[in-house]
Order: structure tokens, then C-alpha cells, then sequence
């Protein structure tokens, strides 16, 4: 890849990464959450349940910012505190669906449209080059937020 080349994907990529966090922030702000708390229940949203300490471990985000988003999560809830019996201080956070579903669907609907009208104009080749950028440069990031959350502990 020429310097040329890489300079205007590199360019391509930020302006999807911008347009993406502009574009989550906005669904955010119409669904009255902050654009942190959104990305943190679709993250919620991908598990069946989930511990305070398992979104902390998988977000960075200390105990105490954990506590906070699932307090302001379960008051439009969004999802609910459940007690271990055998132990009340463990809890495990159980996302809410259909209350979600009801907030983001509206928002998602068109994007959603559009987006498999666009991937259809790929090739079955192309479409699997796509995916495995966005699942490598996904693992980059992550191993990259891995290690400055390491740094900043």
C-alpha cells in the first residue's frame, strides 16, 4: 500500500468513526440517555445477564461508574438489579429487551434499511474482506484499551 493509499483510508476510517459517535450521540440525545450510557446498554444488551464487576472489567469504567450507569439504566429501565440469594451483595444486572427495543427500534429502523441495501451492493469476496477489517481492527482497539486501562490503574 502506497503512503498515498493508506493517507486516504486512514482519512476514510476517521470520518466513519466520527460519523458514527455523532451518529450514536444523536440517537442518544433523541433517546434521552448521554452518548456513554447508550453504547454501555448496547454492550449490556449483548448479554442475557452481566455483574457490576464484568462491566467494569469489559469497559474500563470504575466500580463506582458502573454503579452510576446502572443506576440511571434501571430508573428508565432499561434493566434490572437482581439479588443472589445466597449472597445479597452480588447482583446481577439482567439487560430489559423489550423496554429497550421499544426506545432504540425507532431510531435503528431506516439505519438498519440502509445499511443492508448498501451491503448488498458488495460482492460475497468484498463482504468478507469488510468483516474482516472491522473484526481485526476491532481486536486492535480493544487490545489498545486493554492496555491503557492496565496503565491507568
Amino acid at each position: 500500500m502506497t503512503k498515498n493509499n493508506f493517507q486516504q483510508f486512514r482519512t476514510a476510517s476517521r470520518q466513519y468513526s466520527d460519523a458514527s459517535i455523532f451518529m450514536h450521540e444523536a440517537i442518544a440525545r433523541k433517546a434521552g440517555l448521554s452518548g456513554a450510557d447508550h453504547k454501555y446498554l448496547g454492550l449490556i444488551l449483548q448479554h442475557e445477564s452481566i455483574t457490576a464487576g464484568e462491566i467494569s472489567r469489559l469497559t474500563g469504567l470504575t466500580t463506582g461508574a458502573v454503579t452510576g450507569l446502572i443506576d440511571r439504566l434501571e430508573k428508565k429501565e432499561l434493566l434490572k438489579r437482581q439479588f443472589i440469594k445466597e449472597d445479597r451483595r452480588k447482583v446481577i444486572i439482567i439487560p430489559n429487551i423489550e423496554n429497550s427495543m421499544k426506545l432504540l427500534k425507532p431510531f435503528f429502523e431506516e439505519l438498519q434499511k440502509k445499511t443492508m441495501e448498501l451491503i448488498s451492493t458488495f460482492s460475497e469476496k468484498e463482504r468478507a474482506a469488510i468483516e474482516r477489517y472491522f473484526l481485526e481492527a476491532t481486536a486492535i482497539m480493544k487490545e489498545t484499551s486493554d492496555n491503557l486501562n492496565k496503565k491507568s490503574k
